[in-house]
């Protein structure tokens, strides 16, 4: 068996084969323009090394930001929305509110449908279901004529109340897919996200159907590539949920892959959280771009059914694209490697959002690039070596860091020295991204010092130390292969599918018999889709309720049993909501019905766990070197021990020390030690208050 995961950063592309053997990797730097072309030139370098070719691969697992790229970027299709006579601009009003109202100059973003390409269609179905207004066959045909005419290449249907009955949306695909032939994609709000709250599920589909035409023709020319080189296996998709999907499915519904890559990530964190036992686990996932950053209690991380995609504001919440997809509950930060510094209008230091990327990169990748980046700042302070970065695939250039650092940030703001400069950009860095953790966790009500750090992805383990700090965290986690942790989490992953039913109903008024039937329904519906890449036997599913105070917006998700159990736990609903409502807000409501919002099943694959490699070598004297490296705190250079990660063992090395891995380096600062675990994990303690 032999299995390859391919994630598409900013950044880096990561390419990883697990064989029999282990695991291998290799890092690229994507291409922008045409990322299958990174992807593959990652994929034959791999190969080559492990003497395979393209026929022993199993399956290729990948992740994408492609998808989120087309919607910041606007560079989808051509997308028209048709909605209910009188809706077209809901789009437009969003909620009818400001999500800053005292900021005067605040951007709200455009959305993806103009309105010219907004049609109303004469149709109405009343919020219980019932038809008030059939569509007529002559106004959709009118309809496709202007279509047609407008050019368009994708269109979203999103009537009104169509979560609760269908029927207009699909009668009207079906018309429409005959009127303007299979060129033009049709996607329906019931399908991508049937669920209440109109201009959410509009936006949804919409965003569905804008970046389908360009997620179908990546995914469908990345597989013919993979088959005309002779690959012969599965091709599998990240979902942002944390699951895996059919290429089919992926694009049909391409908006679940939004969060693809960095869903990745979380996958290692908690798989590496389990193995080692621990229990309440940040996960920080640091590239060449972003930053991100996700809680994890008891092996699981955080799930919502609501994100925000291509703010356009500030990145305040509130300010960009609603989405209902599942995905892991991730805050993101623009402060990865690749991170720009530069002094704003107020004279003041400032690192990000904006990035080098790959094309040209940091200054010290020597491709042209002139701004002083966090990578840039590394180099100049110590942290990282000139030679063998990202597995050796790019040797640093050590003189034009230092120099961009001195241009941009050094001299204009009169530092005394450039070292001090990159400290401080480094420093920066390290508070953006623990104070996002910080706010982070208050929103969940969370303790973020009682939490371990675990850290993947080629920057975090050089600013693991100094962000714990900050959080008052004592131990530190870097799985192995952190560096290429995203596509390590892909093969850890199991395929898995979620789907809705929406049913706004008091529970008292809920007939138990009927929904017992929808449910196993929608179980049998999202099974079939897992079962087209799993066996059938190695099939579990799940079953969530949705509930909430009648009249509130505020809703909570419980476990809910299955079989001949599903009644019953029916019943334990209310009791169990008022008793979840109490503990997240410090109180209940007496006398309020609470109402059942609706209900989300779902199937995945079972996972075998795989047995510990361990790889353990005796660390010997003769391999400990050293190396130079600023301090800020001190500002001056103090003296790091230098180990190679295989070097290391169960005995425990103290710091200031540096531990060098092909796709990472770990930073292990003054009084904090380091070991290897029997897992092969890096352990990092703090050793003073």
């Amino acid at each position: 068996m032999f299995r390859l995961a391919i994630d598409i950063g900013g950044t880096f592309t990561d390419v990883v084969a697990e064989t029999p053997a282990g695991m291998s990797s290799v890092k690229v730097l994507t291409t922008p323009h045409a990322p299958e072309q990174g992807a593959l030139d990652g994929v034959e370098r791999l190969l080559d090394a492990l003497s395979l070719s393209y026929g022993d691969i199993t399956a290729v697992i990948h992740g994408t930001t492609l998808a989120t790229n087309a919607l910041i970027e606007r560079r989808g299709a051509k997308t028209a929305f048709v909605t209910t006579a009188g809706f077209r601009d809901v789009l437009e009003m969003r909620y009818e509110k400001r999500f800053d109202q005292y900021a005067l100059d605040i951007q709200m973003p455009e959305p993806l449908v103009p309105r010219p390409l907004r049609f109303g269609l004469n149709e109405r179905v009343l919020a219980d279901g019932s038809v008030l207004v059939a569509p007529q066959d002559e106004d959709i045909e009118q309809l496709a004529e202007r279509l047609k005419a407008e050019n368009i290449e994708a269109v979203a249907l999103g009537f009104l109340h169509s979560y609760r009955n269908a029927s207009h949306e699909i009668y009207v695909a079906e018309k429409l897919r005959t009127l303007l032939g299979d060129a033009v994609t049709i996607c329906q709000s019931a399908e991508v996200a049937g669920e209440i709250r109109e201009y959410e599920r509009f936006s949804t589909v919409c965003a569905n159907a804008y970046v389908r035409p360009v997620m179908a023709r990546y995914l469908q020319q990345l597989q013919a590539q993979l088959q005309d080189r002779g690959f012969g296996g599965s091709l599998l998709m990240m979902l942002s949920g944390g699951g895996l999907t059919t290429l089919e499915q992926a694009v049909r519904f391409p908006i679940r892959l939004l969060e693809s890559g960095p869903a990745g990530g979380v996958a290692l964190a908690a798989h590496v959280a389990r193995e080692v036992g621990s229990r309440k686990t940040l996960s920080l996932d640091i590239g060449g771009t972003t930053a991100k950053i996700c809680f994890i209690e008891n092996g699981l991380p955080k799930t919502t059914r609501r994100f925000e995609v291509a703010r356009a504001w500030r990145d305040v919440k509130g300010s960009g694209l609603p989405v209902r997809i599942p995905t892991v509950e991730l805050v993101e930060i623009g402060a990865g490697g690749g991170s720009i510094a530069s002094i704003d209008a107020l004279g003041r230091l400032k690192v990000g959002p904006k990035s080098a990327g790959s094309d040209p990169g940091p200054a010290a990748y020597g491709r042209g690039g002139e701004d002083a980046t966090i990578t840039d700042s590394h180099l100049t302070v110590g942290n990282i070596s000139a030679d063998g970065f990202a597995g050796g695939m790019i040797t640093l250039a050590p003189d034009r860091a230092p120099a961009a650092i001195a241009k941009h940030v050094q001299e204009p703001m009169g530092i005394e020295s450039v070292e001090l400069a990159a400290a401080g950009i480094i420093e920066l860095a390290d508070e953006t991204m623990a104070n996002a953790a910080r706010v982070h966790g208050v929103e969940l009500g969370l303790d973020v010092a009682s939490f371990d750090l675990l850290v993947s992805g080629g920057g975090g383990a050089l600013h693991a130390a100094r962000i714990a700090e900050k959080l008052g965290i004592r131990r530190i986690i870097v799985p192995q292969n952190a560096g290429v942790g995203s596509a390590v989490g892909f093969l850890r992953s199991p395929v898995a599918f979620e789907s809705v039913i929406s049913i706004i109903s008091r529970l008292d008024d809920i007939d138990t018999q009927a929904l017992t039937e929808r449910i196993h329904q929608q179980l049998e519906s999202v099974r079939s889709i897992v079962e087209k890449a799993v066996q059938s036997d190695r099939i579990t599913t799940a079953i969530k309720a949705e509930l909430r105070y009648q009249g509130q917006g505020l809703e909570l998700f419980l476990d809910l049993p299955e079989g001949g159990e599903f009644a019953a736990g029916l019943s334990e609903l209310e009791t169990r909501f008022q008793a979840r409502y109490e503990a997240m807000v410090g109180f209940k409501l007496k006398n309020i019905p609470i109402e059942l919002v609706s209900v989300s099943v779902s199937a995945r694959e079972a996972l075998q766990p795989k047995p510990a490699t361990d790889q353990q070598q005796n660390r010997t004297s003769e391999e400990i070197q050293t190396r130079n490296i600023y301090d800020l705190k001190a500002k001056q250079f103090l003296t790091y021990s230098v180990a190679e990660r295989t070097a290391l063992d169960d005995s425990i090395f103290d710091g200031p020390a540096v531990v060098s891995e092909a796709q990472t380096t770990t930073l292990v600062r003054p009084d904090w030690t380091v070991h290897r675990s029997a897992l092969g994990h890096l352990v990092l303690e703090r050793s003073v208050a």
